[in-house]
């Protein structure tokens, strides 16, 4: 088995057309409408592509168009402060993503000259963006036909490429996905097997829980990023509350939430004057 893991798999011409017709026929059927598929733009297609880490489409779009409303251009990011973003963020869970998405900003805006770079490997400098999320974003706003893994991709290369195998690594996933691509329209095929991919969840046991990278997300109730959410989302109601009310005014264990405020703290979204507690604005 070990050997089948090295060494990449070659499809057959046939097997590729028989693929790209399978995905193709389905997304002709049920094309996914979604608010960041109806524009170009690589700065609102860079913010959903953040907004969809680790959360559900349909808090997404909740969202989106609201955070857009507010700031719609990058340079709104840079100029407005961290609090702003965080109160607009709200809903959305992982605050990370909001201080990566104002760090980012700043740093396109300075370096780029507030557009968008337009390659993976300059996109993947910014902060909160990984491969995934270059991947997407260089096929979404620029249609280069990029080589990615995201979830719903990777459920439909384990459902129809590795029948009863468990522990598939992105690494066998990756060649596949390569030979298969649409490099004339890579923006139409990826939305084509996103979709159908949402669409093999549904209808068979999650197939990315065969993935050697699948891990089942921690329950948020009670949880540490929970308590982190709650701080944040109180210091943007009450800024400057001391750090003693703030610990009796959220309704977790003391010790808990002094854990997250020193992480919070050590991460660079709050700051201490005197006694008093701020979202750290830049």
């Amino acid at each position: 088995m070990e050997s089948d893991i090295r060494k990449p798999r070659k499809l057959s011409s046939k097997q590729i057309r028989r693929f790209r017709k399978a995905v193709y026929d389905y997304y002709k059927r049920n094309r996914r409408k979604l608010p960041w598929r109806e524009t170009r733009d690589p700065y609102k297609i860079l913010l959903s592509e953040l907004m969809l880490q680790q959360t559900q489409v349909v808090r997404v779009i909740e969202k989106y168009e609201g955070f857009l409303r507010r700031f719609p251009i990058i340079e709104a990011v840079v100029r407005a402060p961290l609090r702003a973003i965080l109160e607009q963020w709200q809903g959305l869970g992982y605050n990370r993503r909001a201080l990566a998405l104002k760090n980012l900003a700043t740093i396109v805006v300075d370096l780029y000259k507030g557009k968008i770079p337009s390659t993976v490997e300059t996109l993947k400098t910014l902060p909160g963006v990984g491969t995934a999320t270059a991947g997407a974003v260089c096929a979404f706003a620029f249609n280069k036909p990029a080589v990615f893994v995201e979830t719903n991709i990777r459920s439909v290369f384990i459902h129809h490429f590795f029948h009863n195998r468990d522990g598939v690594k992105d690494g066998e996933i990756l060649p596949l996905v390569e030979q298969t691509l649409d490099a004339k329209r890579p923006r139409e095929w990826y939305y084509a097997l996103m979709d159908y991919g949402v669409a093999l969840k549904e209808q068979h046991p999650n197939p990315s829980r065969r993935s050697a990278h699948y891990s089942k997300q921690s329950p948020f109730e009670g949880s540490l990023r929970q308590v982190r959410g709650m701080i944040l989302k109180a210091l943007v109601k009450q800024p400057g509350i001391s750090e003693p009310a703030l610990v009796k005014g959220i309704d977790r264990d003391a010790e808990m939430v002094r854990q997250a405020l020193k992480q919070l703290r050590t991460e660079g979204f709050i700051i201490k004057q005197g006694k008093q507690l701020f979202i750290h604005d830049r």
